[in-house]
């Protein structure tokens, strides 16, 4: 096929019916020139709410002029977004995952409504990118991601410091360990700029996640926020969009099975969140890829964690970006036999050709270790079963030295009521926290408890206090904590049924989560037990009653 007949426009063509088309675009500058050429959207989260995304107008400026100089017709549209942060521990954070359908949802319409022919995707807090991912995997045009980038680290007395630093300042000042003027310091210094947080939290392990499944170009997801390398990202990102559309090379190409197989690769290599896991079912099942938490177990037990980076670590990503960055990580990976080299990426060539483009890590670089001495001999997200999740839950396990844990439940039916219990110096060593009825439907939105795990850790009970809930943590949260539990309590799920004083055993090593209750006293609970009434009311009464359970990624269109 000719090459300019295979990217001409959906919209932008001769026929005489479409003058009305036409004619709207007209008062948006398209020239008769431009009617020759494809459409490519700019779909941008830019917006003043959070840090991590305030920049992102000046990079979708980037990816238009990228996709001008290529040969399309750009045009920039926005969507929402929400900051976890901000919303953290607060109701508004049952917002936060209803958000990344929000986000899907609108990109998906846009782009349908408007027929483009190829777009670029901007995000850059959380649920942004999977958002854009979701969408693109509905869109069913060529696309290219691109993230946002991460934020520097903050400086406070010598102190290297992150977001994840004041939540845990809040727990050394209840503990007393720190005063009101320090607490104020590192709340003051922890966050000096644009960008994503800091460490392999879930905007870095997601955006690193999507490089790996081959979706954004060699290095996006390393590059700072506030560098040159970003703003060469995005131009770049803009000229990929149109070369994808000339290649005829679309997101089902790229994003096959062992694309997935990658990108869980490499966040267990990297030590990324338990999000990954929630996100990552949520993107396969857009694009109609069969992976499910099994998989994840299954490459979890052969891939060894690596990387020095927090929250369990030291490092930062900006740190990572100085010896090499991801294409380094993928490089080192691929040479070492654990990654699919013959998935297609959007850079037109594979792993494989892109690795052997990709730099080596730096000499001496201390962030990433050797297979010989991993930080951790397999990867750091363990899937749980047992007959308190039968349908599976998510454990981070990574400097976690505690292996197994059994103690007396402590049952709470909402975060702040367990917030109030560990302030009050209520829960004690050996116990097991549980946090209820906080899943997808239940919450409803299923917030992340990051403010409580964070506490804990302050005061120094991190791994002393086991954590266990049907709601989320944060790429933040280290310790002793389990999330994901499922089916969860809303449903009837075991957790439901859980009362306080029943003995709980969590179990890394045997990939189990089990209470001490007999199944017939189960089935007597269950009899007893009347689950409570769903919300009702807007985005959220909508969101709780057509989500999955978190086990299918918690996503919205999942029809039987």
């Amino acid at each position: 096929m000719d090459k300019d007949l295979r990217i001409k426009s959906k919209v932008f063509s001769d026929d005489p019916k479409r003058a009305p088309n036409r004619a709207m675009l007209r008062a948006v500058g398209v020239t008769d020139e431009d009617f020759k050429k494809p459409m490519i959207g700019v779909a941008s989260t830019w917006s003043e709410v959070t840090p991590c995304n305030i920049h992102l107008h000046d990079l979708a400026v980037k990816a238009k002029e990228g996709a001008r100089e290529a040969g399309g017709v750009p045009l920039v549209f926005n969507t929402i977004t929400v900051s976890d942060g901000i919303s953290m521990g607060t109701q508004g954070m049952r917002y936060s995952l209803p958000s990344r359908d929000v986000i899907a949802d609108s990109i998906e319409t846009v782009v349908g409504a408007e027929n483009l022919d190829a777009y670029v995707a901007i995000g850059g807090c959380d649920k942004n990118i999977p958002g854009c991912m979701i969408a693109i995997a509905r869109s069913e045009v060529p696309a290219v991601f691109v993230y946002g980038g991460t934020i520097s680290p903050g400086y406070h007395n010598g102190q290297k410091l992150d977001i994840v630093s004041v939540f845990e300042g809040v727990g050394q000042h209840n503990n007393g360990d720190i005063n009101d003027e320090q607490l104020h310091g590192i709340e003051c210094h922890a966050c000096p700029g644009a960008g994503s947080c800091g460490g392999m939290y879930t905007a870095n392990t997601m955006a690193t996640a999507v490089e790996a499944l081959g979706m954004s170009l060699p290095g996006s997801s390393s590059n700072p926020a506030e560098s040159k390398h970003k703003l060469q990202d995005c131009t770049a990102a803009g000229k990929a969009a149109y070369r994808l559309l000339e290649q005829g090379i679309y997101p089902k190409d790229i994003m096959t099975k062992e694309a997935f197989e990658n990108a869980i690769t490499v966040v267990m290599a990297l030590g990324g969140s338990t999000n990954a896991v929630l996100h990552l079912l949520a993107i396969a099942h857009a694009i109609d890829v069969d992976v499910t938490i099994d998989d994840f177990n299954r490459i979890q037990k052969k891939v060894p964690h690596i990387a020095d980076l927090r929250p369990s670590g030291k490092y930062v990503m900006e740190d990572l970006h100085r010896v090499g960055g991801v294409p380094a990580v993928m490089k080192l990976l691929f040479e070492a036999g654990y990654l699919h080299g013959d998935c297609i990426t959007i850079t037109g060539e594979t792993v494989a050709e892109n690795a052997a483009k990709a730099p080596s890590l730096a000499e001496g670089q201390e962030i990433i270790l050797s297979f010989e001495k991993p930080y951790r001999e397999n990867g750091p997200l363990v899937i749980l079963k047992g007959n308190l999740a039968p349908s599976g839950a998510v454990a981070k396990v990574s400097g976690v030295k505690v292996k197994r844990h059994t103690g007396p439940a402590r049952v709470f039916n909402t975060e702040e009521e367990a917030t109030e219990a560990v302030i009050n110096n209520e829960i004690n060593e050996g116990d097991v926290l549980v946090i209820r009825y906080e899943g997808p439907k239940g919450g409803p939105g299923m917030p992340e408890m990051l403010s409580i795990s964070a506490i804990l850790v302050g005061k120094g009970l991190g791994e002393k206090v086991a954590l266990l809930t049907d709601g989320r943590f944060s790429g933040g949260t280290h310790g002793l904590v389990v999330g994901h539990i499922a089916p969860e309590a809303q449903v009837g799920g075991p957790i439901a049924f859980l009362k306080e004083g029943d003995t709980v055993t969590i179990d890394s090593d045997k990939q189990e989560i089990i209470m001490e209750v007999s199944e017939a006293e189960i089935e007597q609970r269950r009899k007893e037990w009347t689950a409570p009434p769903l919300y009702r009311k807007g985005v959220l009464g909508k969101y709780a009653h057509n989500v999955s359970c978190s086990s299918k990624g918690a996503v919205t269109d999942h029809f039987e």
